[in-house]
């Protein structure tokens, strides 16, 4: 039941795909979207509220995507809850008779050349193409989702890291390394003045 509707969810028919537009509810599964360990580790369905209209066959879709994935800290490394909620914005328009050298973007010599004129100066969407008489939205949601990754995941805006020392967690309290002093530097000065040929008449 839940493999049906997640089909129909991410697989829509072209046929039911008008100018009204088409609403898409419901929840799909990391695995749902070929999604890896690598790429993202999401927990629990993802929250999928989608709109689809179709004008001469370019399909736009407009959405939501809602759920919860883990992350790590960059600065203590811990594995933390992040909430994850995106808009959606894609088109899709059909793939051309020969084949393309890359299948999944658009081929700019079928697309008119105000769609790819559009791209420098506002770029809307990311476009996709599609053949046969359904879309596969899985490999944009699931692009979508490893794109929406910062750069520097942090658990807090406020997280201590790590002691550079000892590598104890900092958000845990204070470690042992702090007590510690470090040497004067006017030692450090008597030290390398009493080297030889460095000393100094007194």
């Amino acid at each position: 039941m839940q493999v049906g509707a997640a089909m129909e969810l991410l697989r829509p028919l072209l046929a039911d795909i008008t100018v009204d537009g088409l609403s898409l509810v419901g929840e799909a599964t990391a695995e749902d979207l070929g999604l890896s360990e690598d790429d993202a580790v999401i927990l629990g369905p993802l929250a999928v509220s989608l709109d689809l209209t179709n004008v001469e066959g370019l399909v736009a879709v407009t959405g939501v995507l809602e759920g919860t994935i883990v992350r790590e800290c960059v600065r203590c490394l811990k594995k933390y809850e992040d909430p994850l909620a995106f808009s959606v914005r894609a088109a899709f328009v059909p793939e051309p008779k020969s084949a393309p050298r890359h299948p999944k973007r658009v081929d700019s010599r079928k697309t008119s050349a105000k769609v790819v004129e559009a791209e420098p100066e506002e770029e809307p969407d990311d476009q996709y193409q599609y053949q046969g008489n359904q879309l596969e939205l899985a490999p944009m949601l699931r692009e979508h989702i490893i794109l929406s990754v910062p750069m520097q995941p942090l658990c807090s805006d406020d997280c201590l890291g790590l002691c550079a020392r000892c590598g104890k967690n900092l958000n845990e309290g204070p470690c042992q390394c702090a007590e510690e002093l470090p040497i004067p530097r006017v030692r450090v000065i008597q030290a390398i003045n009493r080297k030889p040929g460095g000393s100094s008449a007194s």
